[in-house]
């Protein structure tokens, strides 16, 4: 990727398309060795990955110094949760199981501090600027809400969950599925309507590639714990003969 010094989130919101990594595993050193790939950014899952707050000095500190932007999942839509990720380090939060519009207002105001938020000051690794706040569409009734929660200030962007959202639509984890996709489609129109960027997860390029080519604009390509996985599976195959 090309440097720029212009902070992440003001190239999020300018309409730039970038491309990310997934930790699980909570390791500096993995941390490392995926943002010095040429990512974007890092994101750290403390939803449903090995990290917690403990871990994101040292992770934080690992992805910025190999020039990818820090940000993390967040266990839950609270500013407790929100506000913690960002006085550790993360230059933006993603934001799991937003079903409403009056909660995404809630989740910005917990990115802002006052008069625009009610975030709370401190943090000394806080990064400078508004942070990205990017919720996620994970439900049938989140979709429902969406255009009004593209509507509330300080809501960069939206980050489909596509496992869950196939769970509750009740149909398989599938990009070309019958169901899936209108429902993957509904959010990109809608999001390229409101001018705000959309991303997607992915644990491969050919499928993050298949969501770029349909606007995605904050784009996931590798997660650590499928990698490792994936290239196991090839060495053992290979070596094996």
């Amino acid at each position: 990727m090309p440097v720029t010094n212009t902070p992440f989130a003001d190239r999020v919101r300018g309409g730039e398309t970038v491309y990310g990594g997934w930790l699980a595993i909570a390791s500096p050193i993995s941390a490392r060795a995926i943002a010095a790939s040429g990512l974007d950014y890092v994101a750290i899952d403390l939803q449903h990955g090995q990290a917690t707050e403990h871990d994101l000095p040292a992770m934080t500190t690992a992805i910025r110094l190999a020039g990818a932007a820090p940000l993390a999942r967040v266990r839950h839509a609270h500013m407790a949760d929100i506000g913690r990720a960002l006085d550790l380090g993360c230059e933006g939060v993603i934001v799991p199981n937003v079903e409403s519009a009056d909660q995404a207002r809630e989740v910005a105001g917990a990115c802002l501090f006052p008069p625009d938020g009610y975030r709370s000051a401190g943090g000394v690794l806080a990064p400078a600027g508004p942070p990205l706040c990017i919720v996620m569409v994970e439900s049938a009734h989140a979709m429902t809400q969406l255009p009004a929660t593209l509507r509330q200030p300080g809501v960069d962007g939206i980050y489909v969950g596509p496992r869950y959202l196939s769970y509750s639509l009740g149909c398989p984890l599938d990009p070309h599925d019958p169901v899936l996709r209108p429902a993957l489609e509904k959010i990109w129109t809608a999001c390229a309507a409101a001018g705000k960027p959309v991303g997607v997860h992915a644990m491969d390029g050919e499928t993050a590639r298949l969501f770029k080519d349909n606007g995605c604009r904050l784009v996931t390509v590798i997660a650590d714990s499928a990698a490792l996985s994936r290239a196991a599976v090839a060495g053992l195959a290979a070596a094996a003969g």
